[in-house]
């Protein structure tokens, strides 16, 4: 695959949760990763909706699940979603975290709260 605008293979993840969820002990239905930059936020049926923030501050378009087993690249800008490179390791949270998560911070009424 030709290279992208807009999509790093070299960028690291940002960590293993969401950036700002866990700046504030918050939670996270799934996780995103931003394509450009690496930055890991949640998605647009948590509550918060950090990937999609990030990617309106930033203007950083593309990103990728960041769901162990998912590959799948969407673009904001146009709404579409893409196959894409792969991307610089690791390609999803750890196995063992899980989802809705983190562990221990998931409110029992999680169902209620997503978009």
């Amino acid at each position: 695959m030709s290279e992208i605008e807009g999509i790093n293979v070299t960028a690291a993840p940002s960590g293993t949760g969401c950036v700002e969820c866990d700046a504030v002990g918050g939670w996270w239905f799934h996780l995103r990763r931003c394509a450009d930059c690496g930055h890991i936020g949640c998605c647009d049926s948590s509550p918060a909706q950090h990937a999609s923030a990030h990617a309106k501050t930033t203007g950083h378009p593309f990103i990728r699940s960041f769901e162990p087993g998912e590959e799948w690249f969407y673009n904001y800008a146009d709404d579409q979603m893409y196959e894409g490179p792969e991307l610089a390791p690791p390609t999803s949270h750890p196995l063992d975290q899980p989802t809705p998560g983190p562990a221990g911070r998931v409110p029992e009424d999680w169902q209620d709260r997503i978009h």
